[in-house]
């Protein structure tokens, strides 16, 4: 850069007294060592920088998805090429026409001479810019639509619904495939026509084209008339099929009364958008003839028709449709359009085929109601899967370095010919993040075994009734024997782990502890196919590099045969193999096939169904479980969700398969399209598979959470919005106001001949206006969550939903009614406060909702938990609540008979199978022979009666009665303390009792 007289920095004038400048140092060779310092480092960058891809290329050839993994790489790629030279071209384009048409005359003014210098400084790098400056916005615009690579895959592989829109009657194909891939392109083609049009017109001023003249006027040459004209009109045809799909585009959007494209819409905003875009059009042509004519008149003429016109058409007349037309008669007026909302988006979640029906629902208990409902009672859960996980860390966990999840799942396997509800957890290992990098990626690699108890009973003092544990695994569920128990991959394994060797290889992954004589614990080798091998000095170092760990690449542990094993959660791994799908929150395991596999399930979603309303995925899923959970949580609006596809990840060695569950739906068929050999037909499920798919709960609770409006199919009903419903809060939750979960169990329905596994949930009416909320019962809603279990084959009658509405004009108490009167029985918070006694907490289970005996049956198991690091909570006690009356015994049985007539017909299988009903009331069993659970009982009942003795004694004015009461009372807390596991408190002077720790076992 210069800085003489000719600069506008100034400078002494040529030929003045200009000190002499020293003469140019000579020059100065660059050393060679110099040369390759930076060449290494370059080197080394660019290492770095492939080491990540490299590592993705192993991860999915050895998983089996490279296609997936270069499909996607390969769009990306093709799509910013495109898009970038889209952009950078049309602006270099512009930059140069502007340049090359530049004025040849020198200027004479002042200003114009001010850009001539600025012309001057700026030549040397002139090209440089004028090809730098659209390449690096020709970049960021490629990144930005390479982003986009879904919608346009998509497009190019569209696949027709078979369903049509009910304003233009195109297929819905066109609103989820098409219209966003024209909304995507047309909105980049504006973005380069302004970028470009800009870009030209700064260099048309910098060399003259447009002159700035000293007075404010302005002077535009021909040529750069010309270029404006040609930007205005191309931004104007663009524009204008803006305005065009902007016609379609109501029918998704969600600002009315309700989503879609309503009274206003249609006759005014449709209509309005599609003359514009004509306007647009013509208008474009105007200015194009104007450039080559110079006859600007028509063209101003028209660009001001167009701005009246947006602000008439799109803006004014609208407004007085919807103010004068249709607000004083929205609701006959708004009938038709809000018919299609409700079709529309029942379609969308898949709710056009609820079976609804009438459930005249009892409120008073009678003798016998429950005797043709074995089916339900038989298989009422009263093991808790959010209460239990530290019972199943006390009685299953054997080591510090396993660990079992905070919330436990539900599934079902046949015992002994019956299907019995199962709570089961896989036992997993965890590793402390502060160990050597020995124990923490080669000692320990894996957790061992799966651990499942019966859901609808206990084991003596009222511990987890196991089917299946112990290390080794044993039970009537399975042995070690049966299947492969050894979980590599789960949702609590290391980020990665360096497992497999040679045959001669000595094992240095602890498998598990020792058993008997075994000595120390057992160590093994992995002997799958899990994860890259490393054996060679090449992969080493790509993985010590994206690891960034020197162990892994020094470490005498990693051998020819070592495989590394990372990205282990199962849903990272699916997510990464499928990243179309969005994936449910749970991930649960089940022994398929003599191996541990976690089952995954897949939604293909979209946001652009017609007339479907939207919904928040965050607030939908969240409930009083998921807040605490350790998953991810759905998130993101959408307006169409279906289950297509289930997913599968081997706990041992990682491999993943994709099933399409719904081979029908378009997107999954479209996906399918694109990636032709991911996803396995359904045919290839196994049976055993089959038998443990459940229907997902997170579309379940979106589900029920559009039915809380979407019950309502009648328009007018609908619009007076008087029948609206919501999901009741957890009444068990200690903390904040959310959402009860929905419960799997097994249940038979009103309509069902047969008990099926099913997943539930309930209604009560909407808060009012003022914030009131009546906790009473509206609505129970079953999907039938049992998919069969033949290979191959679905069951016709899974995913079913049925929904029994309440009359509007009883009191069926609600979840949190039912909980209140639990709360507030005198009985019961008698006999909690003394299991209270020696600091024991009292824990509320699930509340069960069951729609049995003519009426609606609550269960809620109680479990009491002493102090001390070591306790677990067993159950101890069952609430029962049917309309206003409550149950309260030791046994679901015993609970039952109390409200319904001292006789409920109620068959249970609580206690080992056996019927706690089965034995005459008058044959109480020998003291000796007591469990501690009945000593507990009995001692309750005991220190109750006392207690009413007292009262008694006390009105009377007896007081040697009132003594006498004292001491039994006290006897009978003893005794209570005593059978909970709680030595009896020693008196001290404050009086207050001292609680003794117990180990738990």
């Amino acid at each position: 850069m210069s800085f003489g007289p000719d600069s506008p920095f100034g400078g002494p004038p040529r030929g003045s007294d200009e000190p002499k400048r020293p003469p140019n140092p000579p020059n100065r060779k660059t050393s060679p060592l110099t040369l390759t310092i930076f060449a290494v480092g370059i080197l080394v960058a660019l290492f770095v920088f492939f080491s990540n891809f490299y590592a993705d290329i192993l991860w999915f050839n050895q998983l089996g998805y490279s296609e997936v993994y270069w499909t996607e790489k390969i769009a990306k790629v093709v799509i910013f090429i495109v898009a970038a030279a889209l952009m950078a071209v049309p602006m270099w384009l512009s930059m140069r026409s502007a340049y090359k048409h530049r004025p040849v005359y020198a200027p004479s003014s002042n200003r114009p001479d001010m850009m001539s210098r600025y012309q001057a400084q700026l030549e040397p790098i002139r090209r440089f810019l004028m090809i730098g400056i659209p390449v690096v916005i020709g970049v960021f615009s490629g990144i930005a639509v390479a982003g986009q690579w879904q919608t346009i895959l998509l497009f190019m592989n569209q696949q027709e619904f078979g369903t049509t829109d009910p304003q233009f009657n195109l297929d819905i194909s066109f609103f989820v495939f098409t219209l966003p891939f024209i909304g995507l392109i047309n909105g980049f083609l504006i973005s380069v026509v302004l970028l470009g049009g800009v870009a030209g017109l700064l260099t048309h001023y910098l060399y003259g084209g447009i002159r700035i003249e000293e007075r404010g006027g302005v002077t535009i040459g021909k040529a750069a008339r010309v270029h404006t004209a040609v930007v205005v009109a191309v931004f104007l045809v663009l524009q204008g099929v803006n305005y065009w799909i902007g016609q379609y585009e109501t029918l998704t959007d969600q600002s009315g009364r309700v989503a879609g494209a309503l009274y206003k819409d249609v006759h005014a905003v449709i209509p309005a958008r599609m003359i514009l875009a004509i306007i647009a059009v013509l208008i474009a042509i105007t200015f194009i003839i104007a450039a080559f004519t110079g006859r600007w008149r028509l063209p101003l003429i028209g660009t001001a028709m167009l701005v009246v016109t947006m602000i008439v058409a799109g803006g004014i007349y609208p407004f007085l449709v919807q103010e004068y037309q249709v607000q004083p008669s929205q609701k006959s007026l708004e009938r038709e359009y809000i018919d299609r909302n409700i079709k529309m988006t029942r379609e969308a979640y898949g709710l056009q085929d609820v079976e609804v029906t009438p459930y005249e629902a009892k409120v008073t208990a009678e003798s016998g109601a429950l005797a043709a409902e074995k089916a339900t009672t038989t298989n009422i859960r009263l093991l808790d899967p959010n209460l239990v996980s530290a019972a199943f860390a006390q009685l299953q966990q054997f080591r510090s370095y396993y660990a079992f999840p905070t919330n436990l799942n539900v599934d079902r396997y046949e015992i002994d010919g019956k299907t019995e509800d199962t709570v089961i957890a896989a036992r997993e290992i965890t590793v402390d993040p502060n160990d050597s990098w020995i124990n923490q990626h080669i000692t320990y690699t894996h957790g061992y075994g799966l651990v499942a108890a019966y859901g609808n009973r206990v084991a003596a003092g009222g511990r987890p009734d196991f089917m299946l544990g112990g290390v080794p695994t044993s039970g009537e569920l399975a042995s070690d024997e049966s299947y492969e128990p050894r979980i590599y991959f789960g949702e609590r394994s290391p980020d990665y782990s360096i497992v497999g060797g040679p045959e001669d290889w000595q094992p240095r992954e602890l498998d598990r502890p020792s058993t008997g004589s075994e000595g120390e614990d057992v160590r093994y080798t992995f002997e799958g196919d899990g994860g890259p091998n490393i054996g060679n000095f090449f992969n080493r170092l790509v993985y010590s590099l994206k690891f960034a760990s020197t162990d892994l690449l020094l470490s005498d542990a990693v051998n020819a045969e070592s495989q590394i094993i990372y990205d282990r959660n199962p849903r990272e791994r699916v997510s990464k193999v499928a990243p179309y799908l969005t994936l449910d929150s749970n991930a649960y395991p089940a022994i398929i096939d003599g191996r541990v596999k976690w089952i995954v399930d897949g939604y293909t979603t979209s946001n652009a169904y017609p007339y479907s309303q939207q919904q928040q995925l965050e607030s939908a899923v969240t409930d009083s479980l998921t807040n605490a959970s350790e998953f991810d949580r759905l998130s993101g609006r959408v307006n169409y969700i279906r289950n297509s596809v289930k997913a599968t990840v081997d706990a041992y060695d990682g491999s993943v398969d994709l099933y399409a569950w719904d081979d029908q739906e378009p997107m999954l068929k479209a996906w399918q399209q694109i990636f032709p050999t991911s996803v396995k037909p359904m045919s290839e499920m196994s049976g055993e598979l089959i038998e443990h798919v459940r229907y997902p709960e997170d579309m379940f609770k979106v589900q029920r959470e559009v039915l809380t409006t979407y019950h309502v199919t009648n328009p007018d009903t609908f619009y007076e919005a008087n029948d609206a419903w919501a999901v009741p809060s957890d009444p068990t939750a200690s903390s904040g106001d959310v959402k009860q979960p929905p419960y799997y169990m097994s249940l038979k329905m009103p309509t069902q001949d047969d008990a099926t596994f099913s997943l539930t949930t309930t209604f009560i009416p909407a808060a009012s206006r003022n914030g009131q909320q009546r906790n009473v019962l509206f609505g129970f809603l079953s999907a039938n969550a049992d998919a069969g279990g033949e290979a191959g084959v679905k069951n016709e009658d899974y995913g079913k939903l049925r929904l029994l509405e309440l009359p509007r004009d009883t009191a069926v108490p609600g979840p949190g009614q039912a909980q209140q009167n639990f709360d507030t029985n005198t009985r019961v918070t008698t006999q909690l406060n003394l299991l209270r006694q020696g600091a024991s907490e009292v824990k509320g289970g699930n509340l069960l909702s069951l729609p049995v005996g003519g009426g609606v049956l609550y269960v809620q198991p109680v479990y009491v938990q002493s102090s001390g690091q070591t306790s677990f909570p067993t159950l101890r006690k069952v609430l029962v609540a049917f309309g206003d009356e409550v149950g309260f015994a030791d046994t679901l049985g015993e609970a039952l008979d109390e409200i319904f007539g001292g006789d409920s017909g109620a068959v249970t299988q609580e206690h080992d199978g056996a019927d706690p009903g089965d034995s005459p009331d008058d044959e109480q069993p020998k003291a000796p022979e007591q469990t501690d659970s009945e000593k507990l009982t009995q001692a309750l009942k005991d220190a109750n009666e006392a207690i009413k003795r007292g009262q008694q004694a006390l009105s009377d004015g007896d007081f040697g009665a009132y003594g006498e009461a004292q001491k039994a009372l006290e006897d009978a807390l003893s005794r209570a303390l005593e059978a909970d596991g709680t030595e009896a408190p020693a008196p001290e002077e404050s009086g207050a009792p001292t609680e003794q720790p117990q180990d738990g076992n």
